[in-house]
């Protein structure tokens, strides 16, 4: 048994993994997580969506478009959980495109 996916599902991959610094750079450090959770499903079944569109085989297909976007959502927030927060990643994200985004001192 040989596993031969396309290009487009690697880089649909790699793109889940990024996802979550791409929220975070994006949105605040006072920004409701429940808000940057819409956010990242609504990025995630866009990347399904592409991810299928690319796909060079017979057609789109809806159905795998969705289970894309499911596999992309779950894997950014692995990614996040798992490396992302931990290292630091996310709050350097989020501290780096405008500074005056960041939460007030003492909070």
């Amino acid at each position: 048994m040989t596993i031969d996916l396309d290009r487009a599902y690697w880089l649909g991959l790699l793109v889940s993994v990024i996802l979550p610094v791409l929220v975070g750079l994006v949105t605040t450090r006072v920004t409701h997580a429940g808000s940057k959770a819409v956010l990242l499903l609504a990025l995630s079944g866009l990347n399904g969506f592409l991810v299928e569109l690319a796909n060079p085989g017979p057609g789109w297909d809806a159905g795998t478009a969705a289970v894309l976007a499911l596999v992309t959502f779950a894997t950014a927030v692995l990614a996040h959980f798992g490396l992302w927060k931990p290292t630091g990643v996310s709050s350097k994200a989020q501290d780096s495109l405008v500074t005056g985004r960041s939460a007030p001192r003492g909070v």
